[in-house]
């Protein structure tokens, strides 16, 4: 039911078509982040028309409220928020390292306490293996030992070996589920760890590997804490250490500099809540890095947030417009620029693709980047 197709090749980059039983996906590409069943203030059909692909939701967040028993009981996350396309869940690792307050880890899993009424709550691998196929979304993730990046050798290793554990006691719990007559088609990632150092990604992956064979394989543990060249240099030591035949996922990266440079170094699955977020904080991603909405010398400007761009907001609306909304507090300006910024990275991913089928990935890319940091980030 999944299956991968490298379609063409620049040096590391890869331009591919990822199978599952939802439909194809196009590699690489940015997977818009729903968190709780919705891309925060877009509609599916508006992800549709800007030609989303696959999306990604969380087991940490949608276990907690609406509760996936809930979710499963309604016909699963597809057509819970309508969406009929691919969508993959985070195992809630991350969250339950950051997010909830008071954790503790043992060999078991994780007690920790919700960050929304307090309650104590434990995630073990076979109860998240539980949650997502409650949840029914096509890929699913690994409970994972999240550290932060940075983390010395000693401490990396150890949430990297409980994490390879954590792993071959998902893959058995997974089995089991699925060779219930009503499970959902689904397929498990895992999770390579191993924060910044070079050996521990390399153990992970063989070890990972003598697990059995995965449809596609995550990279974790990155963009949170580290500096941008060690991330960098850690997404080169697992392009050597991964099978070049499956889809690699880098999780939790999104700005516009990082998925070009993880595409470079052979990525090909994104995701990241930062253009949302950003949208609601009245800032923009543009060609030029990223700008204020804020600036009053948008007060008068009648040309869109980015000259060309297709979406929505751009196609329709002036700089002035969009400042007037975010000045008065009017919701539709946070509306307008999140659907622009997901746009933006979802077009972007699309360029790039074609830039590997033409053979000129790399000095498109090199081009791109340089105009991407000629600007200073806007204040």
């Amino acid at each position: 039911m999944f299956r991968f197709d490298i379609r063409a090749k620049s040096d590391r980059a890869r331009a591919g078509t990822f199978h599952t039983p939802r439909g194809t996906v196009d590699t690489p590409v940015f997977m818009p982040v729903g968190t709780l069943a919705t891309v925060k203030a877009l509609d599916p059909d508006e992800l549709r028309g800007m030609h989303a692909q696959i999306i990604l939701a969380n087991a940490y967040h949608l276990h907690l409220r609406p509760g996936d028993e809930l979710v499963r009981r309604l016909g699963g996350l597809h057509r819970f928020m309508a969406w009929r396309g691919p969508i993959l869940t985070d195992s809630g690792g991350f969250q339950v390292f950051s997010l909830a307050s008071l954790n503790t880890v043992d060999e078991e899993g994780v007690t920790f306490r919700s960050h929304i009424d307090g309650s104590s709550r434990h995630f073990s691998p076979e109860g998240v293996m539980a949650i997502e196929t409650n949840l029914g979304a096509d890929v699913i993730m690994q409970f994972d030992h999240v550290i932060p990046g940075q983390s010395e050798h000693a401490a990396a290793r150890d949430a990297s070996a409980r994490s390879i554990r954590w792993l071959g006691r998902c893959r058995a719990e997974f089995d089991r589920l699925h060779a219930q007559p009503d499970a959902p088609p689904q397929t498990l990632f895992p999770i390579v760890q191993g924060g910044i150092h070079q050996d521990l990604r390399r153990e992970a992956a063989r070890a990972i590997a003598d697990l059995g064979s995965w449809d596609g394989y995550a990279i974790g543990g990155l963009s949170v804490g580290e500096a941008k060249p060690d991330m960098y240099a850690m997404l080169e030591t697992c392009d050597d250490a991964l099978p070049v035949d499956r889809p690699r996922y880098l999780m939790g990266v999104g700005y516009p500099d990082d998925l070009l440079e993880g595409v470079a170094r052979g990525v090909d699955l994104f995701d990241c809540v930062a253009p949302t977020r950003m949208g609601r904080n009245a800032a923009a991603l543009t060609p030029d890095g990223r700008v204020n909405m804020r600036r009053a010398e948008f007060r008068d400007d009648d040309r869109p947030v980015v000259e060309g761009c297709a979406c929505g907001c751009c196609r329709r609306f002036s700089r002035a417009y969009i400042r007037h909304l975010i000045q008065a507090d009017e919701m539709l300006g946070a509306r307008l620029l999140s659907l622009h910024n997901v746009h933006f990275l979802i077009a972007l991913m699309r360029e790039a693709r074609s830039r590997i089928l033409a053979g000129d990935f790399a000095s498109w890319s090199r081009e791109w980047l340089a105009r991407y940091h000629s600007q200073p980030t806007s204040p």
